[in-house]
């Protein structure tokens, strides 16, 4: 089954470049071959669901080491 997963780290830097929990949690989604779909107030990622839930503990981990003090997830079925 393909899902959908959509992130948002937080604090929000809304000036300048992305903030380092964003672009590692992004890093560790693409490395993980997802589709993904990089936004100013969230990431979007597709897969099936064998590759994406178990690559969303590495977007965490990714996420909090790289100074993010909350992550908000939804996951839903795609399509």
């Amino acid at each position: 089954m393909r899902l959908v997963a959509e992130f948002t780290t937080e604090p929000f830097d809304v000036e300048g470049q992305p903030p380092a929990h964003a672009t590692e949690a992004l890093r560790v989604a693409e490395e993980a071959g997802l589709e993904c779909d990089f936004g100013p107030l969230g990431t979007l990622v597709r897969g099936e669901q064998e590759l994406l839930l178990p690559t969303l503990t590495g977007v965490l981990e990714a996420a909090f080491a790289s100074g993010a003090s909350q992550v908000t997830l939804q996951v839903r079925r795609d399509g």
